[in-house]
């Protein structure tokens, strides 16, 4: 049997992947760079060339995505599993687009690995090379299994000029979506025209989507070309299309059936090749069955539906997505980027954000803002953060002002040592402290308490441990016993801040 190759710097990973590999009857192969990989696959025998590889993206001595490259141009049938720690939609897209069988991100359920291992498999016994391209867009982020799977969609219809329709709350981020849908379609030469049916009165949208005649009403002094024409060649998006007037709705279903329009006050039909994605915060079949939404309409939109998930159902994202407006908002004002405590990272990842991405991304300016000092605490955060919901014990030493005593002295110390003083002032040892907290969380419906409390723990440990140290995560690292490679991963996703 040829071996799967396993390429990853990590060796816990390397471990927990040939165990379980082993254990499911299977050879494996393992190495620790790029370059001991192609060395090794100039220099295999035949028989022993691999029927499978699984690599990490990032790793010293060469880029994962720059191996992918370079074996595909020598063994173009070959599937390759690309897995790394950070998931975002580029990392993604870079992968499908480079041939990458399927795409893991890290930490993985072992068993859907061991799975997609087996999938491998079958496709090189088929010797059928699989490249399924994946189309990018910059400043998506997500690294929850909804966002991953929106990513894996986005990069399956990167090949097609099929509508899509777009699904998720306000502030979700659909704009950005159907950008990533444009930038790598077949008409990513071609313009990308966005137009927001709910903002413009009844009486100009006629016009604005489809121009107009000179003369063709009062004030009609010239002609003008609409949106379609703007769009010519590439993509129009109709956002909020749910709010489009039910007589506009005909016209927009008479293009997407035949491809021709009438300018207002026009004779002539123009042909059009444009491909439309819509998008609406609202229940299209509700607003069907209320007759407010042609049903033929709403399937020729309906064609491939995209849901984006709200910010509550991936809150694992919160730490990531505060790192990036964080930066972003620095850059934008000229001043240097502001640190979220783990403490203050652990409220917000708590917060539901009714708004979606569009709050937090306005939170995270605010707090460039206002917040006094270069590190954010939970004092810092607005008042909306708690609004509804229940304060950790861990904040409330941040917020509240104790009586004069012993005790006062806690709220002023680092953050790195305040869960140890909180349980301390509480008089519950921190292992009944956790029991608390849990219990409040279950007895409030949360379903990923396990992986709150985790981050929770993992964020205090890391950052109690780069503050003795000064922010050398390598030391870090030493101190508190995990490797180099596992700090800097868990950095990057709980959203702190150290140096090299």
């Amino acid at each position: 049997m040829k071996p799967i190759w396993i390429v990853d710097d990590d060796q816990s990973i390397r471990f927990v992947l040939e165990r379980a590999l082993q254990r499911d009857g299977l050879v494996t192969r393992s190495f620790t760079n790029a370059p001991d990989v192609l060395a090794a696959l100039s220099n295999v025998d035949p028989s022993e060339m691999p029927s499978a590889m699984i690599s990490d993206i990032r790793m010293p001595g060469g880029d994962g995505l720059e191996l992918l490259a370079k074996i595909k141009a020598r063994a173009p049938e070959l599937p390759i599993i690309i897995m790394t720690a950070y998931s975002d939609l580029d990392s993604a897209v870079s992968a499908f687009q480079g041939g990458a069988f399927e795409y893991l991100a890290k930490p993985f359920d072992i068993t859907k690995a061991v799975e997609l291992a087996r999938r491998a498999l079958q496709e090189s016994e088929k010797d059928d090379a699989t490249t399924q391209p994946v189309v990018p867009a910059t400043e998506m982020l997500g690294q929850a299994p909804a966002m991953q799977e929106l990513f894996r969609a986005i990069g399956r219809l990167s090949q097609s000029n099929v509508t899509v329709l777009i699904t998720g709350e306000s502030g979700s981020g659909k704009e950005l979506v159907a950008k990533a849908l444009h930038k790598h379609s077949p008409k990513a030469q071609g313009p990308f025209v966005a137009i927001n049916t709910a903002a413009i009165p009844k009486d100009l949208l006629e016009s604005e989507l489809f121009g107009h005649e000179r003369g063709a009403f009062t004030g009609a002094q010239a002609l003008r070309r609409g949106r379609f024409e703007q769009a010519e060649g590439g993509t129009l998006f109709l956002d909020e299309i749910g709010d489009m007037p039910f007589d506009l709705q005909t016209r927009l279903l008479r293009v997407l059936s035949d491809g021709h329009f009438y300018r207002v006050g026009g004779h002539t039909a123009i042909k059009t090749q444009v491909r439309v994605i819509a998008a609406t915060h609202q229940d299209l079949e509700l607003r069907v069955a209320a007759g407010a939404f042609r049903e033929d309409l709403f399937h020729r939109l309906n064609v491939i539906r995209l849901r984006l998930p709200a910010l509550r159902e991936r809150l694992d994202d919160v730490p990531v997505l505060v790192q990036h407006f964080m930066v972003h908002s620095a850059k934008q004002l000229g001043v240097e980027a502001k640190r979220v405590s783990a403490l203050a990272m652990a409220q917000l990842s708590q917060f539901s954000f009714p708004g979606n991405v569009r709050q937090l991304e306005n939170l995270c300016h605010w707090l460039t803002v206002m917040a006094p000092a270069q590190v954010v605490e939970v004092k810092d955060l607005p008042p909306e953060v708690f609004a509804g919901r229940s304060v950790p014990a861990t904040a409330l030493s941040l917020t509240t002002q104790p009586e004069a005593g012993p005790a006062t002295q806690h709220a002023e110390l680092p953050t790195s040592v305040q869960p140890a003083q909180v349980f301390a002032s509480s008089g519950l040892d921190w292992p009944d402290q956790v029991r608390q907290e849990a219990l409040t969380l279950l007895g409030a419906g949360h379903s990923q308490v396990w992986d709150q409390l985790t981050r929770k723990l993992e964020s205090a440990l890391i950052d109690a441990a780069l503050m003795h140290t000064g922010g050398k995560r390598v030391e870090a690292a030493s101190r508190l016993g995990i490797g180099r490679n596992t700090i800097t991963r868990k950095i990057q996703e709980l959203g702190l801040q150290a140096e090299p």
